[in-house]
C-alpha cells in the first residue's frame, strides 16, 4: 500500500510539472548542472511561416553536376543553417542540380542567404608592407594555373607582385594584367579546425579560430619570419581584415577581427561558414519565397479540432464500454497528452503538420494497452478471482502483446527516421519522432499509471456486487 501511495504521489508530481511546462513559455537555468533550456513550442515552416529558397548549381547548363558533390553541398548547407539556430530546416535535393531550403521562423533573409550560398574559401594572404583595405576583392595565387610546387613557408615578396616566389611556374593561356597584383596565399581554410564568434575586450565582434597540426606549423613559421608585415584574411577573394603581425603566433590560435559596423550575428555567420567548409558545388539563387503564417494558423486550428475530436471519441468509447476502468484510462490518457506535449517543448521537437498527425495518431494508439489489459481483467473476474489479483493478472498476461506491438511500432519509427535523415525528408522524420515519443510515453501511462489508478480506487470493491462498473 505504501508503494502504491508513493506511485500516486510521483504521478501527481509528474502531472503538475507537465502542466506547468505545457502552459509556460520561459527560459530555465539550473546552475549546478550548467543546464539552460528555453521552454517554448517550436513550429515548422508550414505552421509558423518562414523562407523558402531554391538554389541551383552555378555551372554551365551543359556541364553535369556530380551527385555526390551535390549531396555533400546539401549536407554542408544543412549544417550551416542548424548552427544558425534554425529549427527543423528542410534541405533536400530537387532534380539533378537544384537544392530546396526551407527555414521556418527566419526573419533575416539576407543573413540566411549569405550564409547558405557562401562558398567559404578562406585564405591567409601575404600583403607585404602595405595593408589592403577591408572589402577589397583581390586575386591570389590560388587563381593561377600552377605546375610544380610552391612551398608556402618560403619568404614572401616584400610587395604584391604578379608572380609567385618559390619554384612555381605560371602557365596558361590567360595572361595577367601587369597592373593587377596577385597576392601570395600562405595557407587556406582546410587547416582550420574550429571557429567560434566572440567579443573582444572592446565589445567588438571577432571570430576565434584554431588550426590543426599542419596549420599550426605553417602559421608559426610564417609569422616568425614576418613580424611587422601585414597578413590579410580573405574570404572568397574579399578581404575581411588585414592585421599586422605583432609577434610570432606559434600556438595555432588566432582571431579574425570583423570590419567596422559588423555585429555579433555577422561574426556568427562567418564562423559557421568557416566551420563547415567550402561548398563543393557553387550555387546561385533561383527563387526566394516568404511564407506567411496565415495558412499555418488555420492548420493549427484544424489540427486542434481534429485532436479534440479524436480524444473525445476515444474517451467516450472507453467510458461506455469499460465503465469505471475506462474512466481511469481516460485520466491516464489526459496525463499522457500533457506529458507528451511537455516533452515536445523540453527537447524541443519541431511541430509540423505531419508531426501533429503523428501525435494525434499516438493518442489513439495510447489506449491499445488499456484495451488489452481491461479485456484480460474482465476474463480474470469472470473466472472468479478477487479484484486486486485480477488487476495484477490482467497486466501480467497482457504485457507480452503490449510489448511486442509497441516494439514493432518503434522499429517502424526508426526506419522512417533513418529514411528522412538520409534523403532530406524532414517531414517524415518529424512524423517518426513524434510517433516514437508518443509510443514510449503510452507505455508509461498505459502500464504504470493506469495500474496505480486501478489499485488505488478498486482494491476495496467487490466486483460481484458492482459487475456493471466493469462492463460485465
Amino acid at each position: 500500500m505504501r508503494n502504491r501511495n508513493l506511485w500516486l504521489a510521483l504521478i501527481g508530481l509528474l502531472a503538475v510539472l507537465a502542466l506547468w511546462v505545457d502552459f509556460t513559455e520561459t527560459r530555465i537555468e539550473i546552475g549546478f548542472l550548467g543546464l539552460q533550456r528555453e521552454i517554448r513550442t517550436v513550429l515548422g515552416l508550414d505552421l509558423q511561416g518562414g523562407i523558402q529558397i531554391l538554389l541551383e548549381a552555378d555551372v554551365p547548363p551543359n556541364q553535369p553536376v556530380d551527385r555526390g558533390n551535390l549531396e555533400d553541398t546539401r549536407r554542408i548547407i544543412e549544417n550551416r543553417v542548424n548552427a544558425l539556430g534554425v529549427s527543423e530546416p528542410v534541405v533536400q535535393i530537387a532534380g539533378t542540380r537544384r537544392i530546396v531550403v526551407e527555414l521556418p521562423g527566419v526573419t533575416n533573409l539576407e543573413q540566411a542567404v549569405n550564409t547558405i550560398k557562401q562558398t567559404g574559401l578562406l585564405e591567409f594572404v601575404d600583403a607585404g608592407a602595405t595593408p589592403i583595405p577591408e572589402g577589397t576583392t583581390i586575386r591570389t595565387s590560388l587563381d593561377l594555373p600552377i605546375t610544380g610546387t610552391a612551398p608556402v613557408t618560403a619568404t614572401p615578396s616584400l610587395a604584391p607582385t604578379p608572380s609567385l616566389t618559390g619554384t612555381a611556374e605560371v602557365t596558361g593561356t590567360a595572361p595577367l594584367s601587369p597592373t593587377e597584383p596577385v597576392y601570395r596565399t600562405i595557407m587556406t581554410g582546410r587547416n582550420l579546425r574550429s571557429a567560434r564568434p566572440q567579443l573582444d575586450e572592446f565589445r567588438q565582434p571577432e571570430v576565434a579560430f584554431t588550426l590543426d597540426a599542419e596549420g599550426t606549423r605553417l602559421f608559426a613559421e610564417y609569422t616568425s619570419r614576418n613580424v611587422g608585415r601585414y597578413l590579410c584574411i580573405v574570404l572568397d577573394k574579399k578581404v575581411i581584415s588585414c592585421p599586422v603581425i605583432q609577434e610570432p603566433i606559434t600556438q595555432g590560435q588566432g582571431v579574425i577581427r570583423m570590419g567596422s559596423g559588423s555585429t555579433l550575428a555577422d561574426a556568427e555567420a562567418l564562423a559557421v561558414t568557416l566551420r563547415y567548409g567550402a561548398l563543393p558545388v557553387p550555387l546561385k539563387i533561383v527563387d526566394t519565397r516568404n511564407i506567411g503564417p496565415t495558412l499555418g494558423q488555420e492548420s493549427i486550428r484544424r489540427s486542434l479540432i481534429a485532436g479534440i475530436i479524436g480524444f473525445s471519441t476515444v474517451a467516450l468509447f472507453m467510458i461506455l464500454y469499460y465503465r469505471v476502468p475506462g474512466v481511469l484510462a481516460v485520466l491516464a490518457l489526459s496525463l499522457y497528452t500533457a506529458l507528451v506535449f511537455a516533452i515536445f517543448k523540453l527537447l524541443p521537437v519541431t511541430l509540423t503538420l505531419p508531426g501533429i498527425a503523428g501525435f494525434v495518431l499516438s493518442i489513439g494508439m495510447a489506449v491499445d494497452a488499456n484495451i488489452l489489459i481491461f479485456e484480460r481483467l474482465k476474463e480474470e473476474l469472470r473466472a472468479g478471482r478477487d479484484l486486486s489479483m485480477a488487476i495484477d493478472y490482467g497486466f501480467e498476461r497482457a504485457w507480452p502483446s503490449i510489448r511486442d506491438s509497441n516494439i514493432s511500432t518503434l522499429i517502424t519509427c526508426a526506419i522512417l527516421y533513418i529514411f528522412g535523415l538520409n534523403f532530406g525528408a524532414s517531414m517524415v522524420r518529424g512524423f517518426a519522432l513524434t510517433l516514437a515519443i508518443g509510443v514510449a510515453a503510452s507505455l508509461f501511462t498505459g502500464i504504470w499509471v493506469t495500474r496505480a489508478f486501478l489499485h488505488a480506487l478498486l482494491d476495496r470493491l467487490r466486483p460481484g456486487v458492482h459487475r456493471g462498473w466493469f462492463g460485465l
